[in-house]
């Protein structure tokens, strides 16, 4: 049997006691640091009393619970539970749970929140001034759950422009926030979903109710630069407002604004305005105009429906690049417009053809290598209702006004060629109902730049080759 030396002994027994306490000394030393970097960023703003500060036993989480801020402003905060997992230096998670902003005095939320989760913070407690660098803000998820708050609330005007909200009363729930990649600078994802709201003078809508099925947007680039930003996409869904000044709904909005792929533009899906609801909320001494505007929209259906996509594409080549749209505008019941556009460029060295479509000013410098411009208008009724509302406000015939029409036609082409007059006598075919499609095409010369088109519009039918076609 071996024996060991007294030392040695007293050695292995204190490094065995030493490693047991570790870890219990690290949780008391977490335990205060919580303790403490919630009183100091609480207490600038009032009084602040934590019920229980504890550590678990077999995980690395600590937790202090019933966390109450009583304001200087008549304002109260209580959070059930703020709990950090992981080193607290560098947390794994932290999450709030039963977090709650009311008025001290009627006890009214203002603002609550079921669960707040950041996965890999940057920090266990953030201040709530500016006094942390901004580098230093970094959550690499976010989840938030069951929102509900005060229309009139700093946290509301926080998400809406104040001045939109003005002195709205009401309350919005959402159910659910998610986010991935938030920093100063940029954030990777961020979805809303399942919004609902209901109130008055809720700025330009006034009073009424709305939902959002959801938001989302990726990519936004440049938050610490105005210059920089850049949004790669935004998905809207199922937004549906019901107010005293606005009726109407919008299935989908995408906008793609990532050029990198070749791609990229806006649609717009099933937009939809019930303008009979619209004005008989409006007030009686605009009926009558809107009634007359929404007869000529909507052929009398009150009903105002669009769908639209401003698409744009580009291809790379080793000489020149080819920029492209295949672009469409439908008011349903009224008019189709089709537009596309096929131009060949040569750009300046350095620049991508995906900067023309995202920075001002790249196509300017860009020397256009012909190319052409097509423009369809597909009468769906517009035209003919039009020229019915112009005859009855003049008090004459339909057939007169549309002589007047013709003959006004004439004399601008007179004064600006044949092509200009070409296309206004087209007008006048689809009022008629001689037509029912327009197609106005342009084809530019071997070598120009927008200067050649834009300082002086009037002399465009000289420069371009123009064709003007009815059917």
């Amino acid at each position: 049997m071996s024996h060991f030396p007294p030392s040695i002994v007293t050695r292995r027994v204190a490094f065995m006691v030493l490693v047991t306490l570790l870890p219990a000394l690290a949780a008391q030393a977490s335990t205060e640091r919580l303790e403490a970097d919630l009183r100091g960023v609480f207490g600038e703003h009032g009084e602040v009393a934590i019920g229980e500060v504890s550590s678990g036993l077999l995980s690395s989480q600590v937790t202090a619970e019933d966390v109450v801020v009583r304001g200087e402003e008549g304002k109260r905060l209580l959070i059930d539970r703020y709990a950090v997992s992981g080193d607290y230096d560098s947390p794994d998670e932290v999450t709030l749970e039963g977090v709650r902003l009311e008025d001290a005095l009627t006890e009214m939320a203002l603002v609550e929140v079921a669960r707040i989760v950041m996965g890999e913070p940057s920090r266990a407690v953030f201040p709530l001034d500016d006094s942390l660098a901004p580098q230093d803000v970094r959550i690499a998820t976010l989840a938030i759950d069951d929102i509900s708050l005060d229309l009139a609330s700093e946290l509301a005007r926080g998400m809406v422009d104040d001045a939109e909200l003005g002195d709205a009363r009401g309350r919005m729930t959402i159910a659910r926030v998610r986010g991935e990649g938030l920093s100063h600078t940029a954030i990777e994802r961020f979805e809303i979903a399942d919004v609902s709201g209901m109130g008055e003078n809720l700025g330009e809508m006034g009073a009424g109710s709305f939902t959002l099925a959801s938001l989302v947007f990726e990519g936004l680039h440049g938050l610490d630069d105005e210059d920089e930003q850049r949004l790669d996409a935004l998905v809207l869904s199922g937004l549906v407002v019901d107010a005293e000044r606005l009726v109407g709904s919008l299935a989908r909005l995408h906008v793609d604004g990532d050029f990198s792929d070749g791609q990229g533009g806006l649609e717009i899906d099933e937009f939809q305005v019930d303008l009979a609801r619209m004005i008989e909320l409006a007030p009686e001494d605009e009926r009558a105009q809107m009634r007359m505007a929404s007869n000529v929209l909507t052929d009398g259906s009150g009903d105002l429906r669009v769908d639209a996509a401003l698409l744009g594409h580009w291809e790379e080549g080793e000489t020149q690049s080819l920029i492209t749209s295949d672009s469409h505008v439908t008011i349903h019941d009224a008019l189709r417009l089709l537009f596309d556009v096929d131009l060949p460029v040569v750009l300046p060295e350095g620049v991508t053809p995906a900067a023309v479509f995202a920075e001002d000013g790249v196509l300017e410098s860009a020397t256009l290598v012909g190319g052409s411009l097509r423009l369809i208008l597909a009468e769906q009724g517009l035209f003919g209702r039009m020229a019915t509302l112009g005859a009855a406000m003049e008090g004459i015939s339909e057939r007169q006004y549309l002589e007047q029409a013709r003959t006004q036609a004439e004399g601008f082409g007179m004064m600006f060629g044949p092509e200009v007059q070409q296309f206004l006598l087209g007008l006048v075919a689809l009022a008629e109902g001689d037509a029912d499609e327009l197609e106005v095409a342009l084809t530019l010369p071997a070598e120009s730049n927008l200067d050649t088109y834009t300082g002086d519009p009037l002399a465009l039918p000289e420069r371009l080759e123009m064709r003007v076609e009815t059917r």
